[in-house]
């Protein structure tokens, strides 16, 4: 089984925060949610290891449940 690495991957995490904000500069929530799932599924088939994939969505999952909305 794969693993999902846990550690820091990104050369800065700063910059990837900016690239993400600015993607979704001027698009209204429903934009938003629908750019998120387009992503989710180009990043997802770049992994292309349902092993890897099930523990980042199960760990995704867990943070929410842990940590819900205000």
């Amino acid at each position: 089984m794969n693993q999902l690495n846990l550690t820091q991957n990104l050369d800065d995490y700063d910059d990837f925060y900016e690239l993400l904000v600015d993607t979704h500069q001027d698009l209204d929530d429903a934009q938003s949610a629908m750019l998120n799932a387009e992503v989710i599924l180009l990043l997802s088939n770049h992994i292309g290891d349902m092993d890897v994939l099930s523990q980042a969505f199960k760990i995704a999952r867990d943070n929410v449940a842990a940590h819900p909305p205000r």
